[in-house]
């Protein structure tokens, strides 16, 4: 039976958003509302009746499609931080819409929705399957749908860079915009959120019986698996018709049902009824206050990316409550590599690294798009044009390499790398305090992306003490900070600010700018940082045997860690001011190592640099030459390689 108290919490919530929404919208409507009365044609009035108000209506009604769809997911997979955002679905529907907006618009005038649903159910049977092989684990699903969101992102990004004419309005409504020109949206969601409200209804006493356990609601005559099915499909289609309305709206479905918990909702029944009604004036409240700070812009900021700014801490700040149910094996040297001769790999792969450079700086497109080898009297031109890129990207991929090997030893992870982690992000977002507050040269944005690399591995290394740096709290950790932070670099790159186009530019990873100057200082950089990293080797031996076998060779455990996670922080920050934040090479780099049989630190690393250094440049040449004349950067070529690579490692370890 459920008591009238536990529903005073969430309606003292729902009240207070809603109270705080409607003060807001007040002092936004007051204008039009004092010319209300005037028969003759207002443009005031017009804008409020055919914009403001059904902007209001839209942020209710997504607000609590996206609460409902959060809650279905957690409900039915058993996890506090499934929503449409962390298992990808939301980022699946964008990525469908933005494909089928260049290849097959015409689909978009006779099925949006369908294209979305299309999208949104693709992501979500690749995050479920692969969340299946570990039991649903909350740790996998979170981390394969958060890596799906990045691999989406980066193709979307790949797609709106090479075709901005046509693309560049779907990046602030793909970061969720509420601005409405008409009635149609509100009342199109009013009726399927009806529909689907409905189907909830008849699946709500079996999705309550799964409070039982999986073998008693069982017992009781629940089929898991339809049931199951069932419920996804009604939280897919919810993320993705609100996707195919407005974009990509974040956290609200994780929020949402938080707050209801918290606030004494217990019951299945009553999550799913109040976390809606929160939802909606959750949405509403932040939509309100945008607009109302906002003034003029808020129409181009993207609301999507307030939300955001906002989930990202609630996540950090749920994760000491999340329960990992399959915790990762920690071992310095993770799973046996196979028996190579390490010797022999370092060769082979320095020799393999060797004729990449050649091709990558003397192959290349004519003026006829055909292949050709760079010859005759423009040559020197040529490679004085290409050899600072290919340089530029060598050493950033070694870098990042060489930062994974470092935190995968310290984590004992084998996913853990800069990107990952959100260190990447963290530099991302000193660069755009750079280029929008200080706007300084190349030192003084290094300087700055230090400081946010290092600033997230603080908060990182501070949120992760009490679970003694569990491999699963350090990676949620990192990706929490990362969806915050480029939530914040999205409102800055939707300010319409001509430094904007720099920032997207730069975060792409193109090696398009880069001089002779840059390149050389790039070099110096990565010969310093990698030198001190080989240096730290037998920390790096030692470390990840545990603090006992430290401590008795006499190696200051808190100050040796503090220095090896800002070395990779230094690393991280030097190679992301070239090749961006999302290349996944500090992922690559140190696994494939270890599969070619390298173990000891100081072989690692060497192979690291090696493979990280010599998948940069191929990427930088496959970007280069696969769309000429035009360029595709190379941060996100290698992007669209390391997400699947990394899904595919986690499925490797779902089986075994």
């Amino acid at each position: 039976m459920v008591s009238r108290r536990d529903n005073i919490g969430p309606a003292i919530v729902f009240l207070l958003l809603l109270c705080g929404g409607g003060v807001a919208s007040w002092f936004l409507a007051a204008p039009a509302l004092s010319e209300i009365a005037r028969p003759d044609y207002d443009v005031t009035r017009m804008v409020f009746t055919y914009s403001t108000l059904p902007r209001l209506a839209t942020a209710l009604i997504a607000g609590a499609a996206l609460a409902l769809s959060g809650a279905l997911f957690q409900q039915v997979l058993r996890n506090p931080l499934a929503d449409p955002t962390t298992l990808g679905v939301s980022a699946g529907a964008n990525l469908a819409l933005v494909v089928t907006s260049l290849f097959l618009p015409d689909l978009l005038g006779a099925g949006r929705d369908l294209v979305a649903l299309i999208g949104s159910a693709t992501a979500a049977a690749i995050v479920v399957s692969l969340g299946a092989r570990r039991g649903f684990s909350p740790y996998s699903l979170v981390l394969s749908g958060l890596v799906l969101s990045l691999w989406c992102g980066g193709l979307a990004a790949i797609l709106t860079y090479l075709n901005q004419r046509y693309l560049s309005s779907l990046f602030i409504w793909g970061a969720g915009s509420l601005a409405q020109q008409s009635w149609v949206i509100p009342l199109s969601l009013l009726w399927k959120l009806a529909v689907i409200a409905i189907g909830c209804a008849f699946v709500m006493r079996p999705l309550s019986l799964l409070d039982l356990g999986e073998s008693s609601s069982t017992a009781l005559g629940v089929r898991l698996v339809r049931l199951r099915f069932v419920v996804l499909a009604l939280a897919v289609a919810l993320a993705a018709f609100v996707t195919s309305a407005v974009g990509v709206i974040g956290f609200i479905g994780l929020v949402a049902p938080t707050i209801a918990r918290l606030s004494g909702a217990r019951r299945p029944a009553q999550l799913i009824l109040w976390s809606p009604l929160i939802g909606a004036g959750l949405l509403f409240f932040a939509d309100s206050i945008l607009q109302l700070v906002a003034g003029g812009l808020g129409d181009f900021l993207p609301t999507g990316a307030v939300t955001a700014i906002f989930g990202s801490p609630l996540l950090l700040a749920l994760l000491p409550r999340l329960k990992i149910r399959h915790r990762l094996q920690q071992s310095p040297a993770f799973r046996r590599p196979r028996r190579w001769d390490g010797t022999r790999s370092v060769i082979i792969a320095a020799a393999g690294l060797l004729v990449l450079l050649m091709v990558s700086a003397f192959l290349g497109r004519d003026i006829n798009g055909g292949w050709a080898f760079t010859s005759g009297e423009f040559s020197v031109d040529v490679l004085a044009i290409r050899i600072p890129k290919i340089l530029a990207a060598l050493t950033s991929g070694a870098m990042l390499a060489v930062a994974g090997s470092i935190l995968q030893r310290l984590t004992g992870n084998e996913m853990a790398s800069p990107e990952v982690l959100g260190i990447s992000a963290g530099a991302t977002f000193g660069v755009a305090i750079a280029l929008f507050a200080v706007a300084p040269g190349f030192s003084g944005q290094f300087g700055f992306a230090v400081v946010g690399a290092i600033s997230v591995l603080v908060v990182i290394f501070v949120s992760s003490r009490r679970s003694a740096f569990a491999p699963e709290r350090v990676l949620l950790a990192g990706i929490a900070l990362s969806a915050m932070v480029d939530a914040v670099v999205g409102v800055l790159s939707s300010t319409g600010d001509p430094r904007a186009v720099l920032l997207m530019r730069w975060m792409s990873g193109s090696t398009y700018l880069i001089e002779g100057s840059t390149a050389a200082m790039e070099v110096a950089l990565g010969a310093v940082l990698i030198t001190v990293s080989f240096a730290a080797r037998r920390w790096l031996d030692i470390l990840p045997l545990g603090p006992s076998p430290s401590a008795a060779v006499g190696i200051p455990l808190a100050k040796s860690r503090c220095a090896l996670f800002g070395l990779a922080g230094l690393l991280t920050a030097a190679a992301t001011l070239t090749v961006g934040p999302l290349s996944f090479i500090g992922l690559m780099g140190p696994h494939l190592a270890r599969e070619a049989g390298l173990a000891r630190a100081l072989p690692q690393m060497v192979g690291a640099a090696l493979i990280g250094g010599g998948l940069m440049v191929g990427a930088d040449f496959v970007g280069r030459t696969i769309v000429s004349p035009y360029q595709i950067p190379a941060g996100l070529v290698s992007a669209l390689i390391g997400a699947p690579f990394l899904m595919l490692m986690m499925r490797k370890r779902g089986a075994s």
